[in-house]
């Protein structure tokens, strides 16, 4: 086959290309609210516009350390890859779609160990809650030892950025429904409870007092790794980059 696809568009590579510009024009927009967002919410009170920035919990307490991330892959894998996501950031589903089952080989190969740190950035620029909801429930199903699956499946059906269906709890639980055993009474309660909350609430806090500012941030072994379009991160390049790091 050509590089051109049989339809005639634009091959899979050059796809990526232009998803990384259109990722690239996004951050930048996000890295603007994350700097600013105290400011625009302030705006957004006195002009009456309905807009909401720097939510960080409704309240939750923020005190104390950040958390630990959620971890998957083994404790002793060579190579840790950290990334910093935000489930209802398009780039962040895009990034999940395109390596999700490259960093499932290799933590089940015992290469990576994989830990996410669960932000809640478009809550704080667009406003809504279904940033820190999904995160919430999201921790729910690491309770239940159900976190990959629901991860992915939260992905997959992510809403459009600015509808903020996660913010319903009955979507969260209705996307439960889909995995074998985690639709539990215990699940729903910890939803609808928000129970971890100020564990998501201070995992934000600490992402925006960091060196980062937009997401998906994904470091392999602390070297950031994904968003230059200079020098792209293909599955290959992935790949090849764990398993120069086992070979150590």
């Amino acid at each position: 086959m050509s590089e051109k696809n049989r339809a005639g568009g634009l091959s899979a590579r050059e796809r990526l290309a232009e998803e990384r510009a259109r990722d690239q024009v996004a951050e930048k927009r996000r890295r603007t609210l994350k700097v600013l967002g105290i400011s625009v919410a302030t705006l957004a009170v006195v002009g009456g516009i309905g807009f909401a920035a720097g939510n960080t919990g409704r309240g939750s307490d923020t005190d104390g350390p950040p958390p630990a991330p959620i971890a998957q892959g083994p404790a002793e894998a060579p190579a840790t890859l950290t990334v910093y996501e935000d489930f209802r950031c398009p780039a962040c589903a895009r990034f999940e779609t395109y390596y999700k089952d490259t960093i499932a080989d290799l933590q089940d190969e015992g290469k990576l160990r994989t830990e996410y740190h669960l932000v809640t950035i478009i809550d704080d620029g667009l406003g809504g809650e279904g940033s820190a909801r999904a995160a919430n429930a999201a921790i729910c199903a690491e309770d239940a030892d159900r976190f990959a699956e629901y991860h992915d499946l939260l992905f997959a059906e992510q809403p459009a950025e600015r509808t903020d269906e996660f913010a319903d709890p009955d979507t969260l639980i209705e996307l439960a429904g889909r995995i074998d055993g985690l639709d539990t009474d215990e699940f729903r309660d910890c939803v609808l409870g928000e129970t971890h909350a100020d564990r998501v609430a201070r995992t934000n806090v600490a992402f925006r007092d960091s060196e980062y500012s937009a997401t998906p941030t994904v470091l392999l072994n602390g070297e950031s790794v994904y968003g230059d379009p200079s020098d792209p991160l293909t599955v290959e390049r992935l790949r090849q980059r764990v398993e120069e790091i086992a070979a150590e």
